[in-house]
């Protein structure tokens, strides 16, 4: 368990951070469309 953790915590926390970044990118894109009037 002892797998230096602060380091991999660090490494998690900002892998979830871009994930959430490209999430709401995406979103914000979806929008756009949706105003542009392109729908599914």
């Amino acid at each position: 368990m002892g797998d230096k953790s602060p380091k991999a915590n660090q490494k998690k926390s900002a892998q979830k951070q871009a994930k959430a970044s490209s999430a709401s990118q995406a979103k914000k894109q979806a929008l756009t469309n949706k105003q542009g009037g392109a729908q599914k």
